[in-house]
């Protein structure tokens, strides 16, 4: 199984943001979430570092925020704060 779906599984919340400690774009996407009444699940590299690697390589993406959709029957990567705010638009 992969983390990501490990993750998402073992939370209730609408979504899981993978995110650093001092990331402006993961703050942002916090707050846009919070403004649309959407509960997150956060998983902090600094904290978690193993899990980073696993991160890229399941979704292809780099950079923080990593925001995947936990609202479905399956989890579904969504991308970044620019991303995360089309999707939700």
């Amino acid at each position: 199984m992969s983390r990501v779906v490990s993750d998402a599984e073992s939370s209730d919340a609408d979504f899981i943001v993978y995110s650093t400690t001092i990331c402006p774009y993961c703050v942002a996407v916090k707050r846009l979430l919070d403004g649309k009444g959407l509960t997150y699940h956060e998983i902090n590299f600094d904290y978690e570092p193993d899990v980073r690697s696993h991160v890229v390589m399941e979704t292809g993406h780099r950079t923080v925020p990593v925001v995947i959709d936990n609202r479905g029957p399956n989890p579904m990567f969504i991308g970044g704060f620019n991303e995360t705010q089309r999707f939700l638009k």
